[in-house]
């Protein structure tokens, strides 16, 4: 008897799902976030703890999301609803796919940002600027609500033009380029901020952990960025997961995708802290680290218009290969649930979360909320329910059948059990109570 399921779309290979996956985890959180971030919780010693969080919980988390998405073969509500039929586990797909929506309406007006100075950088618009002008540029990018809007809805079609073409045709496609692009131009970066007189400040500021500056506060704050990071709890991975082989490792993919995402995270902080040491800046600026500190960095330095024309080009290629993971989410929900064509799906989607960014465009609250809501609750809780499902709620036997697919043992899979069963409900649970303001 034939089967009237449609053969689903994958990807072609190993390369294919690392850059798709890691294009997903690497976006502006670790070139505009995770920077400043570093540099206000004391550098070194901070870099440290979130690397430990990364493989002690990030990974293991990872599997879980990527293990659940390839057993179903489905988008993240329907690999819910087929592992626990008749259960409302499928209520974390809907959390995720409520996230992507919430989530990628605030990401879209910044990724319009970085867009909006692109094209600053190609005209020279920001040369001459003193600090303060550049302050004023800034606000003015903010504020300027039409034109906003204008390179937001630019950013959404060049999304939507992307998840439009599918899986290999599209999001393989388009991250294998972008991807191995971001990293060059990462690495042209870093060797013009080393070469810099006083340079090496920035890098012992980087590496040279200082540990009194360690407490509570600072082991959350890596916490929490290892968790968000990573694209977990989002419905991301779990969608990602659908679209691999039997034959790929999960372990491997995770770890990979972990590394590069972490890779990436740091070598944004060689391009920009010694940078900002050689000329005396801050590197506690908030925010306003990329958007202010840096232009003010490259107009005072030799072929500042070249360099900083790629960093916010770098930019733009983060912001894009995590928001087309962001909208495959939704994109997979209505073609396997609402069964819509791929491009009916993909416009229709990307519509709708225009509309949303707009909302964020001209309402600060609007853009607060969504920020709020998708960072501090849907994210932790969808997190916490998935490694709650996985290490309580899966027969015991399944996630080892699925990690062991690729026909190799998983040594690890007792501590990955040990850790999806104790440590990671522990840890997430913090970043949600923390992210409240709990504790």
């Amino acid at each position: 008897m034939q089967s009237n399921t449609p053969s689903r779309d994958t990807f072609s290979g190993k390369f294919g799902i690392i850059a798709a996956a890691a294009g997903s985890a690497i976006g502006l959180g670790n070139i505009w976030r995770f920077p400043y971030i570093l540099g206000e919780n004391g550098g070194g010693a901070f870099l440290l703890v979130y690397l430990l969080f990364v493989i002690m919980i990030g990974v293991p988390v990872m599997i879980s999301e990527l293990l659940i998405g390839r057993k179903a073969q489905l988008n993240v509500f329907g690999a819910f609803r087929k592992l626990a039929p008749g259960k409302p586990w499928f209520l974390i797909g809907v959390m995720g796919v409520g996230a992507a929506f919430l989530i990628l309406g605030f990401y879209a007006v910044v990724a319009g940002w970085t867009l909006q100075y692109v094209y600053y950088s190609l005209t020279n618009a920001l040369a001459g600027n003193t600090p303060d002008q550049m302050i004023q540029v800034f606000e003015g990018v903010q504020s300027t609500k039409g034109w906003s809007l204008f390179w937001t809805l630019l950013f959404m079609t060049g999304t939507a033009y992307i998840v439009s073409s599918g899986i290999e045709k599209g999001i393989e496609k388009y991250t294998k380029i972008l991807m191995p692009l971001l990293v060059l131009i990462i690495l042209v970066l870093n060797v013009r901020a080393i070469t810099l007189d006083g340079a090496m400040a920035g890098l012992d500021f980087l590496f040279n952990p200082d540990f009194s500056k360690l407490n509570s506060d600072v082991i959350l704050e890596a916490l929490g960025q290892a968790f968000f990071s990573l694209s977990i709890g989002m419905g991301v991975i779990v969608t990602y997961g659908s679209y691999i082989k039997k034959n790929e490792s999960l372990g491997g993919t995770a770890l990979s995708v972990s590394l590069a995402d972490t890779l990436i995270a740091v070598l944004a902080g060689v391009a920009i802290f010694p940078a900002a040491f050689a000329f005396g800046m801050a590197p506690n600026q908030g925010p306003g680290l990329v958007f202010v500190t840096l232009p003010n960095i490259f107009n005072q330095m030799a072929g500042g218009y070249f360099f900083g024309l790629l960093f916010f080009v770098l930019l733009s290629i983060a912001a894009f290969t995590s928001s087309i993971s962001l909208l495959e989410v939704v994109v997979a929900y209505f073609t396997e649930e609402l069964k819509l064509r791929r491009k009916q799906a993909t416009w229709i989607a990307a519509g709708i979360m225009s509309l949303l960014a707009a909302l964020c465009v001209f309402s600060d609250a609007a853009f607060g909320g969504f920020d709020y809501v998708s960072s501090n609750i849907l994210l932790p809780i969808g997190g916490l329910l998935v490694v709650i499902f996985v290490g309580w709620i899966m027969d015991k036997n399944l996630p080892r059948l699925e990690i062991e697919a690729d026909g190799k043992k998983a040594r690890y899979y007792s501590g990955f059990r040990f850790i999806i069963k104790f440590l990671a409900p522990i840890a997430i649970a913090l970043v949600f109570l923390n992210g409240l303001g709990w504790i």
